[in-house]
């Protein structure tokens, strides 16, 4: 008999060979009419993960090379259709690839997809099938897994599968490394890999080694990776997860069928070594009801509330180094393993005692949020009575605190608004800096999330780098940022980008970068730009120099608006004197029409900031040099007018961005303006990045 460990694996692969069978799917071309055969050769392997809905690799649809499109293709799937090993095949369509600029950036032939390599696959027909179960975890244990895909061994196609174990990761933990104990063979590429100690699956196949077993595979946590929703909307990740999760409640629930379902399955897995196993984690019934009651509710309104819970549950900062939490089963995964030896179950009733008093962005289902109480509150009582009073304390508390926010919001927005209309949030931002590299024409840069005034001074870093160019710099932060306002974003609002370099790159066209899809950021969200912190720019730093600062960005936003030109008069560059920014009145906004990184208006911008003024106006001039700036500050006045006060200023300029896009003439005059905006609630870091070796 083989070592202990092998047998547990042999003996897990037996139970959920069938279950991981069942779901996983070939991928082939659409299939010709109604004819049921004649389609084609295999392109590769994928599997349910919601009813409806395949993954797969984005290379797998992409089978007919560079002159193919990706999204929206039409594609066969083959899919088991009964216990008898009966087979269907259906339409489907794709409806996003990751990540998405592959439509434009084909690798070449041979050549490795970038990561993560996923596509959704929408099926285009009702069918009854089955789904695997995902993990929600977001680093899968380094263990013995299954991979699973369709291959031709006997001369037809069918679902197979091989066992291995986890090597480690890669690219940041978006890859897993498959050991070489079998081959990945042509056909396998898109299915899924399962961890066999707990019964999930964590990764896609994605590649095989050139000189025999062993390979990559994708962490199904990249799934979160998905497209932004728009403002206001749900997204393709929530629904599809939603209906994940439902979908396994409702199997676990279910007495019409006899068939072990994943629940059942998760149950008979052969137990681990933990003495402690029954008071300190959920059992598997409890965790498919858990998951099953949160994904009832209404999606949370942003990443970081789903965060703020976790940490309040766990005792510790989630890891930072994880993508962005968007569903409260994701939350859930970020509470495996707690700290101090804390029971992982009473870390998850916490975080579900306080999702069920949370504000939720749309009122829940009728009684939902109550179901989800009266259930932590008899499973608390299974695990430890004590536990079910320290939950109680917390649920009554929840409910105080919800009831004191909401009362307090009617009181100050009676008409049910929560902010002020045309008006920034106040919640999380994202904050880009860049650093020049010593005297090279390369920069240093880092993305982090600015909590604001709810949190002073509280940063968490997504991402940084070193010696990218200028112009390499918006391919180079697509990936950061992407992951940054999926942090920020909120069902309501987009979040705001603060930029903070040096003046000289106020320039920057941050506006016209894309990170999701073809809207240029400028139009999807505000964007700012700021004055780093700690860079050693004279700024002064006294009582007087402080209150004039304050006093200059109260009556700004207090309004109304003057404008002064800065670095021009009537068209002709100046120089403006310190000593009559000095004597401007507070309320005024200084206007830059020139370039930036050029004298007069970069010495401009120093001087503007060391008078103290915390809003003021800059923009890439156009590319013709004898164009006349009277059109620019003509619409500037009237914009400042009728904004009247500063406050609305960011969102404003992203209203004439958005115009400017649409090809209205009426908003031409505003292209490459850009607002600098020094609010002085929402402190930046003193720190800046080490310059690499000398």
């Amino acid at each position: 008999m083989p070592d202990g460990r092998t047998g547990g694996t042999a003996r897990a692969f037996e139970l959920l060979e069938p279950l991981v069978q069942a779901a996983t799917v070939r991928v082939h071309a659409a299939p010709d009419g109604y004819a049921p055969h004649g389609t084609g050769p295999t392109w590769g392997s994928g599997f349910f993960i919601a009813p409806g809905w395949v993954l797969t690799c984005a290379h797998v649809v992409g089978e007919g090379g560079a002159a193919v499109r990706l999204a929206g293709r039409e594609l066969g799937i083959t899919f088991s259709s009964g216990a008898d090993g009966a087979t269907g095949t259906v339409t489907g369509r794709v409806e996003c690839v990751l990540p998405e600029r592959l439509e434009e950036r084909r690798p070449a032939r041979r050549a490795l997809w970038d990561l993560p390599d996923l596509a959704l696959v929408r099926v285009l027909a009702p069918i009854t099938h089955a789904c695997v179960r995902l993990t929600d975890r977001g680093r899968p244990r380094l263990d013995e897994v299954a991979y699973f895909g369709c291959t031709e061994d006997l001369g037809a196609p069918e679902i197979t599968g091989r066992t291995t174990r986890l090597r480690g990761t890669a690219a940041g933990g978006a890859a897993l490394r498959l050991g070489d104990d079998d081959e990945i063979e042509p056909g396998m590429s898109g299915g899924p890999v399962v961890d066999l100690a707990r019964g999930e699956v964590v990764g896609v196949v994605k590649a095989r080694r050139n000189n025999g077993g062993g390979g990559l595979a994708v962490s199904v946590v990249q799934l979160r990776t998905l497209p932004l929703a728009a403002t206001g909307q749900v997204g393709l990740y929530r629904r599809v997860m939603q209906a994940h999760d439902l979908y396994h409640y409702d199997q676990h629930l279910s007495d019409l069928n006899s068939r072990r379902t994943w629940t059942d399955v998760h149950d008979e897995l052969p137990v681990r070594e933990d003495p402690y196993e029954g008071r300190r984690r959920l059992t598997a019934a409890e965790r498919t009801t858990l998951c099953g009651l949160l994904a009832e509710l209404p999606p949370p309104r942003s990443s970081e509330a789903v965060r703020a819970l976790v940490e309040a549950a766990r005792g510790e900062e989630p890891d930072p180094g994880l993508p962005a939490p968007l569903s409260w089963r994701d939350g859930l995964g970020m509470l495996h393993d707690p700290p101090g030896g804390a029971g992982e179950a009473a870390a998850m009733l916490r975080y579900a005692t306080d999702v069920s008093v949370a504000d939720h962005r749309e009122p829940p289902a009728p009684g939902a949020d109550e179901e989800l109480w009266d259930w932590v509150r008899t499973t608390a009582e299974r695990l430890w009575r004590p536990l079910r009073r320290e939950l109680g304390e917390r649920h009554e508390q929840g409910l105080a605190q919800r009831d004191r926010r909401r009362r307090a919001r009617a009181d100050r927005h009676p008409n049910g608004h929560t902010r002020p209309p045309g008006t920034l949030p106040q919640g999380p931002s994202v904050l880009l800096e860049a650093w020049a590299h010593g005297w090279e024409d390369v920069y240093d840069w880092r993305v982090s999330v600015l909590y604001g005034p709810a949190h002073p001074g509280r940063v968490t870093p997504v991402d940084s780098g070193v010696r990218a160019t200028r112009a390499g710099l918006a391919e180079a932060l697509r990936v950061p940022l992407a992951e940054a306002f999926r942090r920020c974003d909120t069902h309501d609002a987009a979040a705001l980008l603060e930029v903070a370099v040096a003046p000289e790159l106020f320039g920057l066209p941050v506006d016209t970068w894309t990170v999701a899809g073809r809207t240029p950021l400028g139009v999807q969200r505000p964007v700012v730009f700021r004055y780093p912190a700690g860079s050693g720019g004279g700024i002064p730093n006294d009582d007087e120099a402080d209150h004039r600062r304050a006093d200059r960005w109260t009556r700004v936003q207090a309004g109304p608006l003057l404008d002064e030109r800065a670095d021009c008069d009537r068209g002709r560059p100046r120089t403006p004197a310190p000593e009559w920014l000095d004597t401007l009145p507070d309320n005024t906004v200084p206007v830059h029409c020139r370039a930036a990184d050029a004298e007069p208006t970069r010495g401009s911008l120093y001087g503007v900031r060391d008078a103290g003024y915390g809003v003021a106006v800059t923009r890439r001039p156009p590319d013709d040099p004898a164009a006349d700036c009277a059109p620019f500050h003509r619409g500037l006045r009237e914009e400042l007018t009728e904004a009247a006060r500063g406050a609305p200023l960011p969102v404003r300029l992203q209203a004439l961005r958005a115009r400017a896009h649409g090809a209205d003439p009426d908003a031409y005059w505003a292209d490459g303006m850009a607002l600098v905006w020094e609010d002085p609630a929402r402190a930046l870091p003193e720190d800046e990045p080490l310059q690499g070796d000398l």
